[in-house]
Parts: structure tokens; C-alpha cells; sequence
């Protein structure tokens, strides 16, 4: 695969796409699973395909589309959930499946012949275009911006809200960021496994690292590690087999989280019979 990747330049943008995913990954993933927002996070993506939809018959490009719809998603749940008071499980229940029918709603309303959507709702690196990996840029540069200027508050935000409330720290505003955030991560995530499988990447990698690594930084750094790992192997799986990319990336994600279970559970019972 080394010599195809100095030959062919969509390998060169799939490679870079991995690393731009895998940086995003790292950095909300540990803070999406810490606050338990993980569904909610798939929420918020599947809205994002009412973007996309509404890109394609405003023919416009999508991406953009898809991070505005995304973000004014994120932001009215967070509203909403703080304001009303309304489980989440309802907010999920209401806001996924609106996403989608607003899609497939501006997708039917587009002129002449419908476009496949399969790119965006299954990923597909290899058709990473450099638009796409400028757009990757940026949406990472202001996630890690972000997380630089408002570490500490999102740091108490996490681990004690009710604390930070108590002590006077803007708590709506850390909210309203990593909500925002997770839009952000879910359209850095989109081209590369999908609007479906976004919550393997967001999921696996800061898991696995969880094993390793308590404190937040660490698991960030290693989830990120983790992620390009994953990506760019399951890369070259997609590639030397002809697998869709998203897909191989999603499997060999959760293969290779059961397979570390598996073995951690072998190695604490050995463990425990040795002591008695």
C-alpha cells in the first residue's frame, strides 16, 4: 500500500482524512462518553442528513449545509433539555428520525435524478476530496481551539456540574460548547465512516483507552492515537480487499474493543484464582 500511496492522491486525502477524524475523535470522544452523551450524539448526526438533503437541492455543497443544520440541532437540544426539562430519550426520539425525514423530504423535492446518499450515510474515505479535507481542517482547528481556551470549565462542566453551578461557573455556556463541539465532530466524522456508523469511532477509541488511562488528557491523547490506528488500518483492509471503507473501519473498531474485553476479563479471573 506504500506505493500506491505515493501514487494515487485520493489514498493521500484518505490518510489525512483519518488523521483529521482521529483528532476530533480523540478529543470529544473521552468528553461525549463521560457525560454519557453518546445517543445524543447520534441524534444530533442523523439531523445533519437534513442538511445534507437541503444542500443538494439548494445545490450547494452539503458539508455546509449539514454543519448548520447540525449545529442549530445540538444547540436547540441543549436549550431544550435545560429549559423544558425533557428527558433526553424524548429529545433523541424526536430529533433522529426528523433529520432523516427532512432529507429524504429536500432529496425528493431535488430536481432531475436523486443523488446517492450512500457516501454520506456509510462514509467512504477513499472519495475524500481536498474540499473535504480543508472543511476537516478547519472544524478540527476550532474544536481544539475550543477545548485550549475553555479546558478548565469544560473540565469542571464534566466531572461536577452541579459543583460547578454551585460555584458560580457558567455551566450553559460549557454545555452550549460541547454541544456545539459534537456537531462539529460529527461532520469532521461524516465523510469518513458515515452518518450511521459515527458512534463506533466516538465510542471505541476513548474506550479502549479508558482501559489504560484515567486522567482526561491521557485518554484524549491516546484516544487519538487509538483512532488513527484504527482508521488507517481499516483503510488498508478496505483497500486490499475491496470492503467499503466505513464499514471495514467499524468492524475492525469493535473486533478489536470485544477482543480487549475478552482478554482483560481472561486475565482478572486468572488473577482472582491465583489468590485464592
Amino acid at each position: 500500500m506504500i506505493n500506491a500511496l505515493l501514487q494515487y492522491g485520493f489514498l493521500q486525502n484518505a490518510v489525512m482524512a483519518s488523521l483529521l477524524a482521529s483528532l476530533a475523535c480523540g478529543i470529544m470522544g473521552p468528553m461525549i462518553i463521560e457525560k454519557k452523551l453518546l445517543m445524543m450524539s447520534g441524534g444530533i448526526a442523523h439531523t445533519a442528513f437534513g442538511g445534507i438533503g437541503l444542500g443538494y437541492y439548494l445545490q450547494i455543497e452539503p458539508m455546509y449545509t449539514g454543519l448548520g443544520f447540525s449545529l442549530l440541532s445540538a444547540l436547540g437540544i441543549a436549550q431544550i433539555q435545560r429549559r423544558a426539562l425533557v428527558m433526553p430519550d424524548v429529545l433523541i426520539g424526536m430529533f433522529w428520525p426528523l433529520g432523516m425525514a427532512l432529507g429524504i423530504l429536500f432529496i425528493s423535492f431535488t430536481p432531475g435524478y436523486p443523488p446517492s446518499m450512500e457516501s454520506y450515510l456509510f462514509g467512504d474515505i477513499l472519495m475524500v476530496s481536498g474540499t473535504d479535507l480543508l472543511v476537516m481542517t478547519i472544524l478540527d482547528g476550532i474544536v481544539l481551539a475550543t477545548i485550549l481556551i475553555f479546558y478548565h470549565l469544560l473540565q469542571a462542566y464534566l466531572f461536577d456540574e452541579e459543583f460547578s453551578q454551585a460555584r458560580g461557573l457558567p455551566v450553559a455556556l460549557a454545555e452550549a460548547l460541547t454541544y456545539a463541539m459534537i456537531a462539529i465532530t460529527v461532520v469532521v466524522l461524516i465523510r469518513v465512516v458515515g452518518i450511521i456508523l459515527i458512534l463506533a469511532l466516538l465510542s471505541v477509541p476513548p474506550a479502549l483507552a479508558r482501559l489504560f488511562r484515567d486522567d482526561l488528557p491521557g485518554v484524549m491523547v491516546l484516544s487519538f492515537a487509538l483512532g488513527v490506528f484504527l482508521c488507517l488500518t481499516g483503510l488498508a483492509i478496505s483497500y486490499y480487499y475491496n470492503l467499503a471503507s466505513g464499514a471495514a473501519i467499524v468492524i475492525l473498531s469493535v473486533f478489536i474493543y470485544t477482543l480487549f474485553q475478552l482478554v482483560d476479563k481472561t486475565l482478572l479471573a486468572c488473577a482472582r484464582q491465583r489468590q485464592l
